[in-house]
Order: C-alpha cells, then structure tokens, then sequence
C-alpha cells in the first residue's frame, strides 16, 4: 500500500500543472492507510459520538469496519446515508438546523477532502481565506488592512442562501475539468443527492452541499473559485493610471512658494523680509495640510477583492458608477455561470467616510498626516489613506445579551447597563463559572484584539465580571461584597481547587488587560506546502489488535467517550484511560459489550 503521505503529495506536485487532468483517484479509496489517516483527523471531535442516521457513532471502528468500507467502494456498491437534520436552540431564541452524516459518510468524505485539498489547494487564488490551511478571519483582515488603503468605496458583498443553492451540474462539471475519474465523480455526485432525514422523512437534495458534511466546505471553495479568477480578470481591465496626478491647490502653494523665495532674495528692508518670510512659511503649511496628488483624479483607479466563504469586500479608488457597474456585473457573472444570487438588501455601496461591516469588524478609511522629506529636507504632505478596524458597542451588547449578562435600563433617557447573575449556572462547581467567565472574555479579546479600538472591551469585561459575582452571590445566596471577600487573595479573585497529584492550585480570573495586537504578525502564502503526515499511536493501537484490557491476541475495536472528564475513575477501563490521558481504548468485542453493558 502506498503511503497516504507520498499520495497526496504526488497529487499536490501535478497540481502546480494547469493542463493536468487527474485520473485513477478512485483506487485510493482502497488503501486502507488513507482510511487509518482520515481516522486520527477526526477521531477527537466530540460530535463523533452523535448517531447519524444508521444508529453508528465513532465507536466500535475497527480494521474490519474499515475492509466492509473498502470493499463496498470496490464494487461502487457503496450509498452514503442521508444526514440526520436536527434543530438546535439559538441563544436569540430561534432554531438553526443542523446535518449530521453518519460516521462513515464522514470517514469516506474526509478521504476525499484529502485528495481534493491536494489538488485544488495550491490554485485557489490569494484573495480568498475561508476554509483554507493556515487561514481564517484574521488573514482576510490583515489583506484588508494592506491592500484597500486609498479606497473611497465599499462593495460589501452576500451570496443569498449559497450553500444550499450550490448547482450540482456545474459543480461537478467544474471538478471534471481537472478529473477524468468517472468512478471518483459518480462517488462526490452521490454525496450530493444523498438527501436528509426530518422527523424520519426523507428528503431528496437537489442543490447545495451535504449539510454537515466534511467535503462541504471544500467544494464550496471550488465552486467559489471561479468567481475570484472572474474578478482577478475583472481588475486587470478595471485598474487604470500608474500614479495620480498632482493636485493643483498643492502645486499653487508651491509656485507661491518660489516666487516669495525669489523676491526674498533681491529686497534689502526689513519689512519686506518679514513679509516674505511669513509667506513662504504659510505656503509650507498650507502645503502640509493638502496632500501632494489629486485623491479625486478620475483617470486613476484601483479595485481590491478579499472573500471569506461566501461573503465578500471590495475596494474602489474610483467613482459610485464604477462600483453599481461592478456590483451588477458580478451579480451577472453569478446568476449566468454559477447559477447563484447575490443579495441585493445585503450586498451594499459604502463611501469609506462610513465603515462597512465584514467578519464581525467596522472597516473604515482614514486620512494621515504623515510627510515625507524631499529635495533640500523639505517635508511634503503625500496622499495616504489607512485602514482601521473598529468593534463597535453594539457588538459587545449583542454578546453581553447572548450571555444573559447584562439588562438594560434607563435614567434621564439614556440607556444603562447593569450586569446581571446568570442562574443556570448555579449549579455548576465553582472552578466551571471562572473557567466559563475566563474562556467567554479571552474568547472575545482574541477575535477582537486587531481593532484600533481593542480598548473599549473593557466595557464589555467589566459587565462580565461584575456578573460573574452575581452569578456566585446567586449560588451561595449571599452578597456580592462578600463574594468577593472570600475568593480575593491579594487582591486578585480567584478558585482553588485539588490538583490529579494532589496539590491544592489557584485559577485566577482574567485581569491581562485588552491592548491592541498588529495584523502584521499574521504571515500567509499561497505555496503549496508539503503534505506531512505525523502519525500518533492510535492507528497503532488500532492495527495492533490486542485487547488492552483483557490481552487477548484479536481483532479489536476502539472504545470512544466523548469527554474524558465524565469518566468516574471508578472501573479498570476507566482508570486505563484516565491515566493515559485518551479518550479512546483499543478492546476486543467481548469486552467492549461488557463496558456498554456496564458489566466490566
């Protein structure tokens, strides 16, 4: 069996060749090591433990389990199971559904988003960050902060319902494009149609991507691909002029400037030479608060494009016309190529005097006063705009009320904030509301802690803690002061609590501070990198087939729990896992009945 490692690599180096066509890709879905790397990619996620629609969980998997896998796909006998759609509470109060395809649906489909991650990877263009290896919202921001300085407009870009109204005809006629592998094509497409189950009713798919499935997001990014190529064309035919031209006030001050030096030198009284002085002094300043090229000339323009999943930014050095004539022609490019929409109530035209709203942050443009020596040392004002990255309030009170933290009040017809105790938690230990409080407001500064104005999350921190006390004072049914007085020491608040050697140790609520942190330190490119592999002892243990319990010499099967915490300690099996820090035990089926069976 070849090694999954040198396979993926093999296909990630015939990637880097346009012309390629991919062929005989279906023969590596029966190689068992591919299986056994797909196994330990997601071997850790707990929704693994949640039974699609067969009833089957990520336990139990087994070489045998993995051998029925192959030789079903041998055969093309293989039928993915449709997704089990259940709906979950939103913290609004609405409900969201949720897919949820059976384990070895997602076994085979992150087999698939190997190879396909392989091959499409290193030819998605540097514009887009969702999805993607070492990428995320903090890479499309930092792109955005580079790159869109100068813009005087924002296109703010939504694709309505796009991963339910993917065309399957299209996509999969993208995919044959680099793929010759009927076989390989016929096993996606059944993916595609395999429909879901609602209250036990099937439900034919006949558009978008497998709802939960692991392939989705991978072959959104294919079919969004075509729209970043569309718009890389579109800039080279949009982007006009090398530099802008002068602005005139500018070069009027400066003509000044030369005539009052020239007078300056031929006058003797001193009158006149004050005057003159004066002059060239007003014309320095007056130059410095005008920038040196014309920020409205029309025979210059520029457009920027940066996309995460199926939201967009663009943007404009150039006029309004310009960006309805863009918005219009991308809608075109997508209703006619990709049969998708885009959301006319969504997709908006912003002047960057106003901020556009993308990935949670306000994104504005702002003028610098910065100069730049020229000539004998004389400072120039030069045209530059930056970009800043703004958390708003109303993002921190729409948190604040997704916690249940806060209630809002009035006084003199201004809006209060008052903390709030949140009393489902009261029943939680008291090391699980600081750790709970810690991970909300850590969690927040991260995402946020690249705006200019980091600083106001303190407002937010503030709300959190003082509810924090409640929510202590509401569990032991006392005061706030006095909460406080008796988990402070040294004047930070904090939760002991009993070591696994013993030891008593100390929690402390966060107190670090919200200072801003540089884009700049997020680093990102567009190689293909090397595949590499690590290989852990779980595939080991799994192949070994040696019951760790009981030492029989057989075919095993491994034993999953979704957290390690809920295990008691009580059992031998348990205490195995525990001290070995896994969630996985590799057991015999005789044994692995008597753990579901309590027996053992």
């Amino acid at each position: 069996m070849r090694n999954p490692e040198n396979v993926l690599n093999s296909l990630a180096k015939h990637s880097q060749i346009s012309a390629y066509r991919f062929e005989r890709l279906y023969r590596n879905l029966f190689n068992p090591e591919m299986f056994y790397v797909a196994y330990q990619k997601l071997y850790a996620k707990e929704g693994n433990m949640t039974a699609g629609a067969d009833g089957q969980t990520i336990d139990r998997v087994s070489t045998e389990r993995i051998e029925r896998l192959i030789v079903l796909l041998k055969d093309e006998q293989y039928q993915p199971m449709p997704s089990k759609r259940v709906y979950i509470p939103k913290k609004n109060g609405s409900k969201r559904s949720l897919g949820i395809p059976s384990f070895n649906d997602k076994l085979v489909q992150e087999v698939i988003r190997m190879m396909l991650a392989a091959i499409y990877e290193g030819s998605f263009e540097h514009c887009s960050h969702g999805f993607r290896p070492n990428r995320g919202c903090h890479t499309a921001l930092s792109a955005i902060k580079k790159t869109f300085t100068g813009a005087k407009w924002f296109i703010e870009g939504d694709i309505k319902g796009f991963f339910d109204n993917i065309d399957h005809d299209i996509l999969v006629g993208i995919l044959a494009e680099r793929i010759s592998d009927e076989r390989f094509l016929r096993l996606i497409r059944k993916f595609l149609k395999a429909g879901y189950l609602e209250e036990w009713v099937f439900n034919r798919t006949y558009s978008g991507t497998p709802q939960g499935g692991i392939i989705s997001p991978i072959l959104a990014n294919i079919y969004l691909d075509r729209l970043d190529k569309y718009v890389r064309e579109y800039i080279r035919t949009f982007d006009k002029g090398d530099n802008r031209k002068p602005d005139t006030a500018y070069a009027k001050y400066a003509l000044r400037k030369i005539r009052a030096e020239r007078k300056l030198k031929i006058v003797n009284d001193e009158k006149s030479r004050r005057f003159y002085l004066e002059r060239i002094k007003a014309c320095c300043e007056a130059r410095k608060n005008r920038p040196s090229l014309n920020e409205m000339d029309e025979s210059y323009r520029r457009m920027k494009y940066v996309r995460y999943a199926d939201d967009f930014l663009i943007g404009v050095i150039g006029s309004k016309e310009d960006c309805v004539k863009i918005k219009e022609d991308i809608k075109c490019f997508l209703r006619e190529k990709l049969n998708l929409e885009l959301s006319d109530e969504k997709t908006l035209i912003t002047n960057t005097k106003k901020t556009a709203k993308f990935l949670g942050y306000e994104i504005g443009i702002y003028k610098t006063d910065q100069t730049k020596r020229i000539g004998k040392g004389t400072a120039q004002r030069y045209y530059r705009s930056k970009v800043f990255l703004k958390v708003s309030m109303d993002t921190l009170k729409k948190k604040l009320f997704e916690y249940k933290a806060i209630k809002l009040s009035y006084r003199n017809g201004k809006e209060v904030w008052r903390p709030t105790a949140r009393p489902c938690m009261k029943n939680n230990d008291d090391l699980e509301i600081l750790c709970q409080y810690n991970g909300e407001i850590r969690g927040l500064y991260n995402y946020y802690a690249f705006a200019n104005n980091s600083y106001i999350i303190d407002s937010f921190y503030n709300i959190m803690e003082y509810s924090m006390y409640k929510t202590y004072a509401c569990k032991y049914k006392s005061s706030t002061r006095k909460i406080i007085r008796k988990f402070s020491r040294n004047g930070n608040f904090g939760v002991d609590y009993t070591g696994k050697n013993g030891k008593t140790l100390r929690t402390l609520f966060y107190h670090g501070g919200f200072k801003r942190k540089p884009l700049s330190s997020i680093k990102f490119d567009d190689r293909q990198p090397i595949i590499q592999i690590t290989r852990s002892s779980l595939i080991d243990r799994l192949k070994a087939a040696r019951c760790e319990i009981c030492g029989a010499e057989i075919v095993t099967e491994m034993h999953h729990v979704r957290k390690l915490k809920d295990l008691k300690g009580k059992q031998d099996w348990e205490k195995h896992m525990i001290a070995r820090h896994r969630k996985t035990i590799a057991v015999c089926h005789e044994c692995h009945r008597k753990i579901h069976n309590g027996k053992l």
